[in-house]
């Protein structure tokens, strides 16, 4: 661990590193411990990618819908981790102006939510997830003191019809876990929650149009092959082609700089 810069040594004392103390200790704000934990449990099957190619299927169950209590946690603590890097970011990059009811689709803890209603006083949100994951949506929300605005909606976003009355919606990173006609019917119910002039941001690991590149976008399309029946990486012209399928207008991707190939789709519900 000294080695590695995560510990200093001085005589046989060991103590943490800076780096240490802002990423591995649980009480700092900036501790990344749950999505290193979520990432040793994707290891095992990587090892058996060759099997997944040949087969053409996953070979590990979906995170998301059959963890257990510990993969639950570091999959979704992991994603609040990852979040709270980029949702300031995206926040203060993304014109919110006058919407008045966020649907975030997925949300898992509800980063995005808490950072969009932070950034825009007048907004409030639902956030739509699985049952399982209420408990750590409203833990975080009112880690950030905003549970008067902030409110949980469990469900199954393709099975079940989602609640209504949205003027935004913002899908972050659920459609890669979907096929092309599961992406058809989520991005559907998305538009039909949505209210005339509604905006919808989609906020993905996205392709080049021959899909050979970015690099990261074309690894992660494989662990969706690793741990989903139909997931998978999608290509900015897929993406633009899911949103107009949907009935949306004026798709276009916003000028954001983001990190490992990133980007948001946008488009409206016509009025």
């Amino acid at each position: 661990m000294a080695a590695l810069g995560l510990l200093t040594k001085q005589g046989e004392n060991y103590a943490a590193t800076d780096f240490a103390r802002r990423f591995l200790d649980r009480s700092s704000s900036g501790y990344l411990g749950h999505i290193i934990l979520h990432h040793q449990h994707l290891v095992e099957s990587w090892s058996r990618l060759d099997v997944a190619v040949r087969e053409g299927g996953p070979v590990r169950g979906r995170v998301s819908h059959e963890p257990t209590e510990e993969e639950r946690e570091s999959f979704l603590l992991g994603m609040l981790n990852l979040a709270m890097i980029n949702a300031p970011k995206v926040a203060a990059q993304v014109d919110l102006g006058g919407r008045r009811h966020l649907l975030d689709l997925g949300g898992g803890p509800g980063t995005y939510a808490i950072y969009f209603c932070q950034h825009n006083p007048g907004l409030q949100a639902t956030i739509f997830d699985l049952p399982t994951t209420r408990p750590f949506a409203e833990a975080t929300v009112q880690r950030f003191g905003l549970g008067e605005r902030i409110s949980f909606a469990a469900g199954d976003f393709i099975d079940e019809k989602l609640p209504g009355g949205f003027d935004v919606a913002w899908l972050s990173h659920i459609l890669h876990s979907e096929g092309p006609g599961g992406c058809a019917q989520l991005l559907a119910n998305a538009v039909a929650a949505l209210e005339p002039g509604g905006l919808l941001l989609v906020q993905e690991f996205i392709l080049d149009a021959d899909r050979t590149a970015p690099l990261f976008p074309a690894l992660f399309s494989l662990n969706m092959l690793l741990g989903t029946p139909d997931g998978q990486a999608y290509s900015e012209p897929e993406l633009a082609a899911m949103l107009q399928q949907a009935g949306l207008v004026g798709i276009e991707r916003l000028a954001i700089e983001m990190p490992n190939g990133a980007g948001i789709m946008l488009g409206r519900k016509e009025s």
